[in-house]
């Protein structure tokens, strides 16, 4: 017999499953980042703490109720130390006394008013962004 050529089918056989492998294991990547997306994002809302989000936090006497950025690295902080209530203003060089209020006035500040919505969770926002999204 002469030494035909023969035909690479076993390679385009394994290429076809590779890249159907990788698609998979993109996939599952993907996944697994919203996943971890959505579990740290609740992990911080559970801790109420004062990171990105603004969300009230703190033990005991001594709470931050409310915070508002004002540049860059600049907030002013509603905190309540006991029964005294604190609005301080916070800046890479430090933090100052801006004002001692009273507990109305604190409440006035913080309380969100009757026809403010709650912000939204992970899950609901994302459900939003993924119903704009337009078929192509």
């Amino acid at each position: 017999m002469a030494n035909s050529p023969r035909r690479p089918v076993l390679a385009l056989e394994v290429t076809a499953l590779d890249s159907m492998l990788s698609l998979i294991w993109m996939l599952l990547c993907v996944v697994v980042i919203i996943v971890l997306a959505y579990l740290f994002t609740r992990y911080v809302a559970g801790r109420r703490g004062l990171g990105g989000f603004g969300a009230p936090g703190g033990t005991g006497r001594f709470k931050a109720l409310a915070r508002l950025s004002l540049g860059r690295e600049q907030s002013a902080v509603l905190v309540q130390a006991g029964e005294r209530y604190l609005l301080l203003g916070v800046a890479p060089s430090g933090v100052t006394l801006l004002a001692e209020l009273s507990q109305e006035e604190a409440q006035e500040l913080y309380a969100p008013s009757p026809g403010q919505p709650a912000p939204p969770t992970f899950g609901e926002a994302l459900r939003t962004v993924l119903k704009q999204k337009k078929p192509r």
